[in-house]
């Protein structure tokens, strides 16, 4: 039996959650997840169905509302076609991941996974047995995939390449281009499977367009899963619904299998979503010029310190921060700072700031942030970032 560890950043989440009950003033840049409240006709719309009776068991891969609704959303916002039995909803994305992995990998079959990568990938690949194929994306190149490094990565026994953009941790967003480039690599191997996890979709920066592979290469379409869902652009991370579109043999493995595990997704939680998937999306407007005067903030704030790398994202709501600067130097307690993790670990014991270590996300030395938090919260984080960076001394 395969078992895999806990989540990172659910733990350093939960590690910062039981600071703050102990009293201590705890900021938390660890959480993945908008700090605004599920729009309020959204949440009325989860009242209604309750009222209404909508309290009961469901198709197992989603009610047909739910289905149309994304079938509708895939052709307005990307442009692809779709019928009911290539839609799947499930407890979250992540869910969606694991049903199509659970489905198709057997054991041996690798997956390409650049790094940094969102933490659950390689955990759910290796659980099946698969073999999670790592390519490091460094900072010089935006910690995007190249196609030189894909095409040298692909073996006859890779089964699929993951894609996500924009990308947690890093916030970068594939181009056309860059996309298109990728796309003519996977031409040359037909038994290669994508998945793109477009869960930041709608969180884009600066004047940057989303595309996914489709919209630049259609031959792919047989052999691509999206993912999708609303926990980011609607603030519904705790409702729990993520979605799947793809060719119709593999979605219906996938709910055969949801059927065994935790049957249908929640009824109420499907008819909150239909409504967030038809309904207005013009308060996004506001939330993605707050996200960018945050991000901002961040980047001017920390970018005179020499002991770390930034570069500017155009999406999600993360920072991926190189900390090769501090590692080797010693605390005030005498302790050597030896990696990523030694370094967050001294961030939250010393000075009450929780972040990810880039251990997590496969790439290191690096911390992930998130600036889905006050600006309040994020000017007093960034100074105990340069309080805790000035306080580290030559060995």
């Amino acid at each position: 039996m395969n078992w895999t560890k806990p989540s990172p950043t659910l733990s350093m989440t939960a590690k910062a959650i039981a600071l703050k009950e102990q009293g201590k003033d705890v900021i938390s840049l660890s959480a993945g997840e908008p700090d605004y409240d599920t729009p309020q006709w959204i949440k009325d719309a989860a009242l209604q169905a309750m009222n209404n009776g909508q309290t009961k068991y469901t198709p197992v891969g989603g009610t047909a509302l739910l289905k149309q609704a994304i079938i509708t959303k895939l052709k307005r916002d990307n442009g692809f076609t779709y019928e009911s039995d290539q839609i799947i909803v499930s407890t979250g994305g992540k869910q969606v991941i694991f049903n199509a992995f659970m489905a198709s990998i057997n054991a041996g079959d690798e997956v390409i996974i650049p790094a940094p990568y969102w933490v659950s990938y390689p955990d759910i690949v290796s659980l099946f047995e698969g073999i999670p194929v790592f390519i490091n994306c460094p900072i010089e190149n935006e910690f995007k995939l190249q196609p030189s490094q894909l095409a040298a990565s692909i073996t006859p026994k890779t089964k699929w390449l993951i894609l996500n953009s924009p990308s947690n941790p890093t916030g970068c967003v594939y181009t056309k281009d860059e996309l298109l480039a990728l796309a003519e690599v996977l031409l040359a191997y037909p038994h290669v499977n994508i998945l793109t996890d477009d869960i930041y979709e709608y969180l884009l920066y600066d004047g940057s367009d989303f595309s996914n592979i489709l919209n630049v290469t259609p031959d792919l379409y047989h052999r691509t899963l999206v993912v999708n869902g609303v926990s980011k652009a609607y603030s519904m991370t705790g409702w729990r619904i993520g979605y799947g579109a793809g060719p119709k043999h593999l979605i219906q493995a996938m709910i055969d299998l949801q059927s065994q595990i935790t049957s249908n997704p929640c009824s109420i939680s499907q008819a909150a979503a239909v409504a967030a998937i038809n309904g207005p999306h013009d308060f996004l407007d506001e939330w993605r010029i707050s996200f960018a005067k945050r991000r901002d903030y961040v980047l001017e704030a920390l970018s005179n310190i020499p002991e770390l790398q930034l570069i500017k994202p155009h999406g999600a709501f993360y920072l991926y921060i190189g900390c090769n600067g501090v590692i080797g130097k010693v605390t005030r307690c005498g302790k050597t700072i030896q990696n990523d993790n030694d370094f967050c670990t001294y961030l939250l014991e010393d000075h009450s700031l929780a972040t990810v270590s880039g251990d997590a996300f496969g790439l290191s030395p690096y911390f992930r942030i998130s600036y889905s938090t006050s600006l309040e919260n994020l000017a007093k984080a960034c100074d105990r970032i340069k309080t805790a960076v000035m306080e580290l001394k030559a060995p």
